[in-house]
């Protein structure tokens, strides 16, 4: 009988620690809604070719949504997420087949039992930029200019060693080209990045991240080499600010000492007026004379200025009602309404974001 209570004793002890430990692989999804008002009132309801993310106008339509599988065991780890809307129409329109439609696939491995050392390999989120794709993790609706171009997604791998306290990470990673899954026919070179992020305490971000790689066939191929460095401050908490600068240079030409440039600073406050309440503005100047992401056939190039306000109704913490105005000002005529060629270009935009 003692041994038969004790058994008992046993089995329910290790029934109710299987029971309390938390699962290895987790479930999670995100979805967003919106609807854009273009003044310009384009024809074919498009937004500008440099706007990749909400780019639909006069219609209601899905931006984001995706399902996320996560499995974490401590030494291994693994994410796969499948995803549609308008963002994956454009953003990964080059991919072939299904892959237009994977947010993310990865999976890595702890090199040490005694430090926070990793590596993954497969299909991330960008390591360049503060804003991502998922619109509710951002202060502001709509992506700012250097964002939208600028990868929002890579393949490749990547080596990721992380402090114990938490305080600084920095990766190293070898990528198959810029916003690349499958690498370009004709470029037999790897592209790589840095990314250091310094968290000195949980108010603070700074982070420097950096790509090098080539553009182009073999044959003619330019080197690209691009820097974005931006700081995040909580500076109360209901004040927030988040600043930030861009830079790339591209070779005009194969071999040449010459480069194009491109410069982009950035600048966000966020103030939380109420509990659920909170607004946002913003302010951009994306500068491409030469046109190595934007092409306009202007005698400026691109040279715009950003400036937006929203504001934001969460009923609950995984949720977010938004509503923002933006305008776009720029040297050369380089946007349309109707037959004419305009300077300006104004937008409002609502969106319904759920995290679960």
């Amino acid at each position: 009988m003692k041994k038969l209570i004790a058994l008992i004793t046993t089995l329910t002890a290790s029934i109710t620690a299987f029971a309390q430990e938390e699962p290895k692989v987790k479930f999670s999804g995100y979805l967003e809604t919106y609807y854009g008002y273009d003044f310009n009132k384009p024809a074919d309801h498009n937004r500008p070719g440099f706007i990749y993310s909400h780019n639909r106008t006069n219609e209601v339509n899905l931006n984001l949504g995706f399902i996320k599988a996560a499995y974490d065991s401590g030494n291994i780890r693994a994410n796969l997420a499948v995803m549609a809307g308008t963002y994956s129409n454009a953003n990964l329109s080059a991919e072939p087949g299904v892959l237009k439609n994977i947010y993310e696939a990865n999976a890595g491995v702890k090199l040490s039992k005694s430090e926070n050392l990793w590596i993954d390999a497969g299909i991330f989120s960008s390591h360049i930029g503060f804003e991502s794709a998922v619109s509710k993790d951002c202060w502001v609706l709509t992506r700012n200019i250097s964002s939208e171009n600028t990868p929002y997604y890579e393949s490749g791998a990547k080596l990721t060693y992380g402090t114990k306290d938490g305080k600084l990470t920095a990766a190293l990673l070898y990528l198959n080209g810029w916003q690349r899954i499958t690498r370009q026919n004709g470029n037999d070179k790897p592209a790589g990045g840095l990314q250091l992020s310094w968290k000195p305490t949980p108010k603070i971000t700074v982070n420097y991240s950096n790509y090098l790689g080539t553009e182009g066939v073999d044959s003619v191929r330019v080197n690209r080499f691009y820097h974005n460095l931006y700081g995040i401050f909580q500076v109360t908490d209901q004040f927030g600010l988040t600043l930030g600068l861009d830079y790339g240079t591209q070779q005009k030409t194969k071999g040449s000492s010459s480069v194009n440039e491109v410069i982009s600073p950035v600048a966000i406050v966020q103030y939380k007026f109420a509990d659920k309440w909170a607004m946002a503005g913003r302010f951009e100047y994306y500068e491409d004379k030469n046109g190595i992401f934007i092409s306009t056939a202007t005698p400026n190039g691109f040279k715009t200025k950003g400036y937006s306000l929203n504001i934001d109704y969460s009923p609950i913490p995984n949720a977010v009602v938004r509503l923002e105005g933006k305008t776009y000002d720029s040297k050369d005529k380089i946007f349309n309404r109707g037959t004419s060629s305009v300077n300006a270009n104004t937008t409002l935009t609502a969106s319904i974001a759920v995290a679960f």
